[in-house]
């Protein structure tokens, strides 16, 4: 449980160092290169899901996200469900990197904060702004999942502070 609340603690951190850049249509949330730890423990799902609802809550509070509760609640449970599917993939490996890992939260994210977007923008279903939305959220994942998560993951590997902390 403590594990947890540390990564939730560094994802919020990280969302309120980089907010400028973390919220909206196009976005690149740093901290989304920690959705990758469930790789190495399913303990850090919960740890996710709790930073993510957090952040969002402060993107909502500080009016740096327009999406509200809208994105505490799904883009919460968008975190959930990327974070389980990223455990589940863990084993598929290419030299020793899970390289299927980073997609979920890229795919998961791109679709539900895509959903969202269009909801806040457009007031209901729009497929040409959800579309736009969704794969622009994808391409802002791209790099904190497959760069930074996968240079998380090896470097934790190398060190061994995966067997440390998990």
């Amino acid at each position: 449980m403590v594990k947890g609340a540390m990564i939730a603690a560094l994802y919020v951190a990280l969302g309120v160092v980089f907010a400028p850049i973390s919220f909206r249509a196009v976005q690149m949330r740093v901290a989304e290169a920690l959705t990758l730890l469930p790789v190495f423990s399913p303990m850090a799902i919960g740890g996710l899901t709790l930073g993510c609802a957090l952040t969002n809550f402060y993107g909502m509070v500080t009016g740096t996200s327009i999406l509200g509760l809208l994105d505490i609640f799904f883009g919460s449970l968008a975190t959930l469900v990327a974070a389980w599917m990223t455990w589940k993939l863990r084993k598929i490996t290419w030299k020793g990197l899970p390289i299927l890992s980073p997609l979920p939260p890229i795919l998961v994210n791109g679709v539900v904060i895509g959903w969202e977007l269009m909801t806040a923008m457009a007031g209901g279903w729009n497929f040409p702004i959800f579309l736009t939305n969704a794969l622009s959220v994808a391409a802002g994942q791209l790099v904190p999942c497959y760069v930074l998560g996968l240079v998380l993951v090896y470097w934790m590997q190398k060190t061994g502070l995966d067997q440390k902390l998990f």
